[in-house]
């Protein structure tokens, strides 16, 4: 079978195209045949040696990515042979990613794929769905789950509304009933925004955000899905609501923010960080239970009409998608790895 794999932590030329045995699934694993493996900043991270020393002496990269089961390992109950999955962390912890034909995942990493959902927007799940699935449930007073109503009466403000996660965070909530603000750079950025479902947006480009968005929500804002803290922490403050929270789920934009102790403790600001690879399996659980709902709705859609543009590359050039996000490449990279 084909894969992509990389021995070394470098820029995208480390990664290169190779010949490999198929693994075997062990006990309590699947086999998926990836049709479309989705790359994720994490993906380029990984691969350029943020985590420090390679855990592995060959690793195939991407977390995300959908197909359809090719093999079951003895003690795997609800999966089965033939299922069409999307596939989440599969390369956490472990050598072997998506960017390949077939892949060999424990099966608590897969997840069905209802037959309404392309493998397009299965590859596209995973890091941003989930990520964006525990912003928005990590509130003082809930919801802990999502479904049509947990939201009612909530105002979101999502930062960068146009990046995948922004783009999961706008359809997760606006499905659960919230209003949603979201604040983007362009025209054209707001465009997608509103494809996605965001009720208004704001360019911080331009005035003065923190008066826009009050304007939009005098009373404040209930959760902040924050993808740069250190650059927005004074306008979150200026927009939070008593008990609001700020759920961080990145550092673009610097590794260190200030913030005024007295200011945000009179409002029992509550700030949350939170990282995909550490939240307990029951958060992650949850997540997948409510994301597979969502999608049975249709309420995450994916392509440029839907607010995310699909940027494909062939299996061959992982390299140019992997430069591709780590660019800053406006909508979700996915990559053709096997006929669908």
């Amino acid at each position: 079978m084909r894969a992509v794999v990389y021995s070394q932590a470098g820029d995208p030329s480390v990664l290169e195209v190779v010949e490999r045995e198929p693994g075997e699934p062990g006990r309590g694993e699947v086999r998926v045949r990836v049709v479309v493996s989705g790359v994720n900043p994490t993906d380029w991270k990984s691969r350029a040696g943020a985590t420090g020393q390679l855990a592995f002496p060959e690793i195939v990269p991407n977390q995300d990515g959908a197909g359809v089961v090719d093999a079951v390992g003895p003690g795997v109950d609800g999966i089965a042979v033939g299922d069409r999955v999307w596939i989440l962390l599969a390369a956490h912890g472990r050598p072997t990613g998506t960017a390949q034909e077939l892949t060999v995942v424990p099966a608590d990493r897969v997840v069905r794929l209802p037959d309404t959902a392309s493998f397009d927007l299965g590859a596209a799940l995973g890091v941003p769905a989930v990520t964006a699935h525990r912003a928005l449930t990590v509130a003082e007073g809930g919801p802990t789950r999502l479904a049509p109503g947990a939201l009612d009466g909530k105002i979101v403000l999502v930062a960068g509304g146009a990046g995948a996660v922004g783009h999961a965070a706008i359809q997760l909530a606006r499905w659960a009933g919230a209003t949603v603000i979201t604040t983007i750079s362009s025209p054209e950025k707001a465009a997608l925004a509103t494809a996605a479902g965001a009720h208004h947006t704001v360019d911080y480009t331009t005035g003065d955000a923190a008066d826009a968005i009050r304007d939009l929500a005098p009373g404040g804002v209930d959760i902040v899905v924050e993808v740069a803290p250190a650059v927005n922490a004074r306008l979150n403050h200026a927009v939070i609501a008593n008990r609001g929270t700020i759920a961080v789920y990145a550092n673009n934009g610097g590794d260190s923010m200030t913030l005024d102790v007295r200011a945000h403790f009179s409002l029992n600001v509550r700030y949350q960080f939170l990282l995909l690879y550490t939240l307990a399996p029951e958060a992650i659980a949850a997540a997948t239970h409510d994301i597979t709902a969502a999608l049975e709705a249709g309420a995450l859609p994916v392509g440029e009409e839907a607010g995310l543009p699909l940027v494909r590359f062939p299996l061959e050039r992982t390299a140019d998608a992997h430069a591709a996000v780590e660019s800053g490449v406006t909508g979700k990279v996915l990559i053709d790895v096997t006929e669908r």
